[in-house]
């Protein structure tokens, strides 16, 4: 940090000097740049604020430079500190549940807001649940429920939670899954079983007795004891591997490597599903599943589009929801290696074509609902693709932007909902989704293109 970004000189005034806020600008120069929690306290040696950081030295020194002093949400109280200290954490996730957990128990007032209000995110397990399920939830339920938070961030909390499926595969579907009823026999899982993130208690792939242990497992993260975790699963790995259980062993000794290597996640906030404020995901799936006439409410939605500059170096972007919300791991691009010059619809044939073909070979679940924006011409140049690949397609629609029409192949009438409708909204942000995910990719490709020049 520079001088002039400081509110005070630089000399160094740490030694002997009485504790203060140049005191505590001196002091956070030696903080680390590792992951942890940050603890701003004043003169009476109180904590006043509490925040998580993946390189403390960097966040906690924002704190002193002159943009925090115009800050409205920090200005207030900024010229309080008069000491700071840190606790290090082993990954952002570590310190993100730590960050929460002394909040609620310092209960900082400068954390006010977060301590008070209701409509911050909470992590919410559903112990009453045969088979519970993970969500995060802004009106968290007062019985039947496991409760974590509340979370300064909901991008970074479900950040978070995607990190942690990827180890402990619980599920975070709404489906209503009972041991006793056989219907689950037959059920299809979602692309989440595919990707290894969930053990589909939907199709009894698990039982009742190891994904209750898994949720255990999450639960002991959760409030602190990722030692002793790591402690317990490796007792069992060497359990099942004296058992000669070597596919039980194998699977313990990967979830305690993901466990170890959380700080190599990257950053939370880049693996977070976007909130969707306008949309409420449920009743847009279910307006879709009316809309579309489908025997059941949808849950896995892919989108599709094309990008491209007078021809050159055209791209697709595919991105994927899953239950109304962006799932970003599912995301992909295509570059268009087949069509010359500028042609969407050759261009919608060709990723149509490629994405589906491989899902086919390699036995890959279908999603419910494939997006195409456009309007009929790239409609039929997906419908086209399935044909000539001799694949049944799913369910296939295409949004033109025009008149925010619905196509659908072989009608020739469009369906047109109300602007407010929760389905058309769902579409909408699918559509725009798709769009950016694409331009982005085609921004990549341009900048890369210049510098090779």
């Amino acid at each position: 940090m520079t001088e002039d970004s400081h509110l005070v000189p630089d000399e160094d005034d740490s030694g002997d000097a009485p504790k203060g806020f140049e005191y505590a600008a001196e002091k956070v120069r030696s903080f680390p740049q590792t992951s942890g929690v940050y603890l701003m306290k004043d003169t009476a040696d109180r904590v006043i604020y509490v925040g998580k950081a993946k390189s403390l030295r960097s966040r906690a020194g924002s704190y002193f430079l002159k943009a925090a002093a115009e800050d409205q949400r920090t200005a207030s109280w900024i010229g309080e500190i008069a000491d700071i200290d840190f606790i290090e954490c082993d990954s952002e996730v570590d310190a993100l549940l730590m960050e929460s957990r002394l909040i609620k128990d310092i209960q900082p007032k400068n954390n006010k807001d977060l301590k008070d209000d209701k409509s911050f995110p909470y992590l919410m397990i559903t112990t009453r649940d045969e088979f519970p399920r993970v969500e995060v939830t802004r009106e968290p339920k007062e019985r039947g429920v496991k409760l974590y938070g509340p979370f300064p961030s909901a991008g970074a909390l479900r950040g978070a939670i995607q990190v942690l499926q990827r180890i402990f595969k619980f599920r975070t579907c709404n489906l209503d899954i009972t041991e006793s009823d056989e219907k689950w026999q037959w059920f299809r899982p979602c692309l989440l079983h595919s990707i290894h993130q969930c053990t589909a208690p939907c199709n009894f792939r698990i039982s009742k007795e190891e994904y209750r242990r898994d949720i255990k497992r999450l639960q002991t993260f959760m409030e602190g004891g990722k030692k002793r975790l790591l402690q317990e699963m490796n007792n069992e790995m060497m359990t099942a591997s004296k058992s000669l259980d070597f596919e039980r062993a194998a699977v313990l000794r990967d979830e305690i490597k993901m466990l170890d290597r959380l700080e190599e996640r990257g950053e939370l906030e880049a693996n977070a599903q976007p909130e969707v404020f306008y949309i409420d995901p449920k009743k847009g799936l279910a307006g879709l599943r009316k809309v579309l006439g489908l025997a059941e409410t949808p849950r896995v939605i892919e989108g599709m589009d094309i990008a491209h500059l007078g021809g050159d170096e055209t791209v697709a972007s595919m991105v994927q929801f899953i239950d109304g919300l962006p799932f970003k791991p599912g995301y992909r691009r295509f570059r268009i290696q087949d069509v010359d010059g500028i042609d969407d619809f050759r261009s919608m044939y060709e990723v149509v074509s490629r994405r589906f073909r491989r899902l086919s070979d390699e036995g890959e679940s279908f999603p419910d609902i494939l997006l195409i924006d456009g309007g009929k011409g790239q409609l039929n140049a997906a419908m086209a693709a399935f044909r000539d690949q001799d694949i049944t397609p799913p369910t296939v629609i295409s949004l033109a932007k025009r008149e925010e029409e619905i196509f659908r192949p072989g009608e020739s009438e469009s369906i047109k909902l109300s602007r407010n409708s929760y389905a058309l909204r769902l579409l909408q942000y699918v559509r725009d989704e798709s769009h950016r995910f694409a331009q982005h990719y085609h921004h990549i490709l341009r900048s890369k293109s210049t510098f090779d020049r």
